[in-house]
C-alpha cells in the first residue's frame, strides 16, 4: 500500500524536475544571446528609417539590442505600475528633450519579457513624462507672454513665429497607446497637474527646454507587429511635434517559440536583455557587440566557455591597464551549455571601456566633478584632488597622496549605513582641499551612484544658494528638505546625465544633513 501511495509523488517530482531541466535549458545563455541578436536586427532596421534621428538605450535592458547608441536615458517602468503611478524628479532625463528638439526627435529602445508587446515605461512611464514637460513648458511660454504683455509689447518674434502662435498649437494632452484602459488614463490625468508643480517647484531649467523645442514631445509606438510601409515613412520635419519614436525590440508571443536554423535550435526568449545579472555570466552589451560572431557561431554547446574565455580575455586587458576588474565566481547549471555542474567559472564582471571625457561631468563652475574611478588617475594634477569613494583603490603617485583620499564605501544594498559614516570625512576633506582653491573630483567604481550622493553632501554642506564654495556658512540657514535635495540633485543632473542615485543611497545623505544641522543648532 505505501509503495502505491509514493507512486504519485514520484511521478509528480519526476515531472517537476524534468520541466525545471527545460525550463533551464530554454533559458540558456545561448538562448538568451541568440533572441538579443536576432531582435537587434529588428532595431536595425527601425534606426535605418530615421537615420538622422538619435538612437537611446532606456537602461538597463535596451543597452543589449545594439552595437551603438548615441545616448542613453533612464525610465523605470515600476513609475507607470497600475495603482503605483509616480513621477520621479530623481530621474527628469532632461539631456533626451534637449537632444531631441535639436536633432528633430529620438529613438529609444526597450524590451520587456512578461508577454506584452511594450514594457510599462514605454506604456506610461515616458507618455506621463512627455505630458509633464510639455506643460511646464506651456505654463513657462505662458508666463513669458504675459510679462512682455505687461511691459507693452504685443507680439516677439521667436524662430519667425511669436510665443502666442506657439502657445495657440502647444499640445498639453495626454498621448496613451491604445492597450492603457480609459479608466487607468484618467486617473493618470487627475494627477497630472500635481506632478506638473513638482518639476517646475523642482529648479528644473525649463527655459532651457522651452528654448530649445519648437514643438512639443509626443510618443510614438513601434513594435515587431507594428506595420510600417518602407514606401511612406514620414519625415519627423513633417510633423506638428517632437517624436519620441518608442521600440520594444523583441516579440511579444507568450509561447518560448523554438527555432532551427542550418547548424542550431536553440528557444526564442521575449526581452531577453532584462535582468542581466541572472543570466549573462559576467557578459557586457559592450564585450558582447565585440565579439558577436564568435559568441553566435559558437553554437549552445560551447557558448559558456566561449563567453568565459571572452569575458577573461577583457578582465585581464584591463587589469593590465589598471582599469576596474574585479572577478565573481559563477557555478553553471547541469547541461547547460556542455558544462557540469561541479564546474566553476571564474568570471569578471566588465564594464564598457570609455573616454575620460564621457565619464567625467564638472558641475558647472564649482569646481567640483563627480566620475568613475577608472579614470580619476588621469584627472589628478597639482590643483584637482580627488576623493574616491570606490572599494578599489586608484593609482596615486607618492608626490601626490596628500590631494587623495581614499573613503571605501557601499550602496545601502549592502551596508546601510556606508555612505552615513563615511560623509563627514568626506565633506571636511572637500572644505579642506576647496578652500585654498582647489578643484575636486568625486568618484566611485561608475560615477553613476555613491559619486553622486557624496557630491549631493557637499554642495548642500559647503556652497551657497547662488552655487559659490563657502565653506558651510549659509547651511545654518538652508532648509534641510527632501525638496531641497532634489533641487541640487536636479542641478547634478544637468550636468551628469548617467547619474542614478538610489533611494537607499539618498536617505543616507539626508540623514548626515539633518543630523549636522541638529549638531550646529547645539
Amino acid at each position: 500500500m505505501a509503495e502505491k501511495e509514493g507512486e504519485p509523488r514520484t511521478t509528480r517530482d519526476s515531472i517537476y524536475r524534468v520541466a525545471r531541466s527545460i525550463k533551464r535549458r530554454d533559458n540558456s545563455l545561448y538562448n538568451a544571446l541568440r533572441s538579443i541578436y536576432q531582435d537587434s536586427l529588428f532595431v536595425d532596421k527601425i534606426s535605418n528609417l530615421w537615420p538622422k534621428l538619435p538612437l537611446l538605450a532606456n537602461l538597463r535592458c535596451g543597452l543589449w539590442y545594439s552595437p551603438r547608441f548615441d545616448a542613453t536615458c533612464y525610465f523605470k517602468s515600476t513609475d507607470g505600475h497600475t495603482n503605483n503611478l509616480s513621477f520621479n524628479t530623481s530621474r527628469l532625463n532632461l539631456h533626451l528633450p534637449l537632444l531631441a528638439g535639436e536633432k528633430g526627435g529620438c529613438i529609444i529602445i526597450d524590451s520587456t519579457r512578461k508577454g506584452k508587446r511594450f514594457p510599462d515605461s514605454m506604456s506610461k512611464t515616458i507618455p506621463m513624462w512627455c505630458c509633464i514637460l510639455n506643460r511646464s513648458i506651456y505654463n513657462h511660454l505662458k508666463r513669458l507672454c504675459d510679462q512682455l504683455n505687461d511691459a507693452g509689447f504685443t507680439s516677439v518674434d521667436h524662430d519667425d513665429s511669436s510665443i502666442r502662435q506657439l502657445l495657440d498649437k502647444w499640445d498639453c494632452s495626454l498621448h496613451m497607446p491604445l492597450w492603457v484602459s480609459k479608466t487607468e488614463k484618467a486617473s493618470i490625468e487627475a494627477k497630472l497637474d500635481e506632478w506638473t508643480k513638482q518639476l517646475e517647484e523642482s529648479g528644473a531649467d525649463i527655459a532651457s527646454l522651452a528654448s530649445c523645442l519648437r514643438k512639443p514631445l509626443r510618443p510614438l509606438w513601434v513594435s515587431q507587429k507594428t506595420v510600417i510601409w518602407l514606401n511612406e515613412v514620414p519625415d519627423p520635419d513633417s510633423w506638428d511635434f517632437t517624436p519620441l519614436i518608442l521600440v520594444s525590440a523583441s516579440d511579444s508571443g507568450e509561447v518560448q517559440q523554438h527555432r532551427t536554423n542550418s547548424e542550431f535550435s536553440w528557444s526564442y526568449i521575449p526581452g531577453a536583455g532584462d535582468d542581466e545579472e541572472s543570466w549573462s555570466r559576467g557578459l557586457s552589451p559592450s564585450v558582447f557587440w565585440t565579439h558577436v560572431d564568435d559568441i553566435i557561431d559558437s553554437g549552445p554547446e560551447v557558448c559558456n566557455q566561449k563567453v568565459a574565455e571572452i569575458v577573461e580575455s577583457d578582465r585581464v586587458y584591463r587589469a593590465q591597464r589598471g582599469q576596474e576588474a574585479p572577478q565573481i565566481v559563477v557555478k553553471s547549471s547541469k547541461g547547460c551549455g556542455g558544462v557540469k555542474s561541479d564546474e566553476t567559472l571564474s568570471l569578471s564582471v566588465p564594464k564598457p571601456r570609455v573616454d575620460e571625457e564621457s565619464i567625467v561631468s564638472w558641475l558647472a563652475s564649482t569646481n567640483l566633478a563627480l566620475g568613475s574611478s577608472q579614470v580619476a588617475s588621469k584627472v589628478l594634477s597639482n590643483d584637482c584632488c580627488i576623493l574616491n569613494c570606490d572599494k578599489n583603490p586608484v593609482s596615486v603617485p607618492p608626490s601626490h597622496l596628500e590631494e587623495h583620499l581614499h573613503l571605501p564605501m557601499m550602496g545601502s544594498k549592502f551596508d546601510r549605513f556606508s555612505i552615513l559614516k563615511n560623509l563627514p570625512t568626506a565633506v571636511n576633506f572637500a572644505k579642506m582641499k576647496m578652500s585654498v582653491g582647489k578643484k575636486l573630483l568625486v568618484c566611485c567604481q561608475d560615477g553613476e551612484d555613491i559619486s553622486v550622493c557624496v557630491c549631493l553632501a557637499i554642495l548642500i554642506s559647503l556652497f551657497n544658494e547662488e552655487g559659490t564654495f563657502d565653506g558651510g556658512r549659509s547651511f545654518e540657514e538652508k532648509s534641510i528638505t527632501k525638496l531641497e535635495m532634489r533641487r541640487m540633485l536636479i542641478f547634478i543632473c544637468k550636468y551628469a546625465v548617467n547619474a542614478r542615485p538610489s533611494r537607499g543611497n539618498l536617505r543616507q545623505v539626508f540623514g548626515f544633513l539633518t543630523s549636522q544641522r541638529e549638531n550646529s543648532d547645539e
